[in-house]
């Protein structure tokens, strides 16, 4: 398993191409964020903030219920606590998603679900704004979001709340009915 530690630094390897997250004894871990999706602190070594561990644990909790091994769900918590913090901010691409009438406004962790005509996915909500929310997807297999583009494993994406709807009660529901 998995645990924070002050000693974890981030910075961006110009050999590989991607930022990183140095977790000590000669481990490290590359996230999905490339040079072009970073904000310019990102070029700097930081180090792994107490926000950073708070957040880790609240990741690990909220995905806890979905269907994937223990390494995933850490590699998925490291993933959104990397776009999170140094992720360029982005605009809304709700296009690519089907309204789902009133929307849902999630807090920051929570669930969500965005479906459009391809396919239906389980998002997991990274930082929440008025009106849209920056999201991470977290299934294995790719999320179709038209006939040319998809979205992987831990990739983030800013949609509108009215495109999503809450997914926590569809895991919470499950796991209380496979306990009776």
């Amino acid at each position: 398993m998995l645990k924070p530690s002050d000693k974890w630094s981030w910075y961006y390897s110009d050999s590989e191409g991607y930022l990183m997250l140095n977790l000590g004894d000669d481990m490290l871990f590359r996230t999905n964020l490339s040079r072009n999706l970073l904000v310019d602190c990102a070029f700097v070594e930081n180090h792994f903030t107490v926000d950073d561990a708070s957040d880790f644990q609240l990741y690990k909790e909220r995905i806890a219920c979905l269907p994937l091994s223990e390494p995933r769900k850490a590699e998925l918590a490291l993933y959104c606590i990397a776009a999170k913090r140094f992720h360029k901010p982005v605009q809304p691409k709700s296009w690519f998603f089907e309204s789902q009438g009133v929307g849902h406004a999630p807090e920051q962790g929570d669930l969500v679900s965005l479906r459009n005509a391809l396919n239906d996915g389980v998002f997991i909500a990274l930082e929440v704004g008025e009106n849209a929310t920056l999201c991470a997807y977290t299934d294995l297999v790719p999320f179709a979001l038209n006939d040319s583009k998809t979205l992987e494993f831990g990739q983030v994406i800013k949609v509108m709340h009215d495109r999503m709807s809450d997914a926590n009660t569809l895991f919470f529901t499950q796991q209380m009915a496979m306990v009776g």
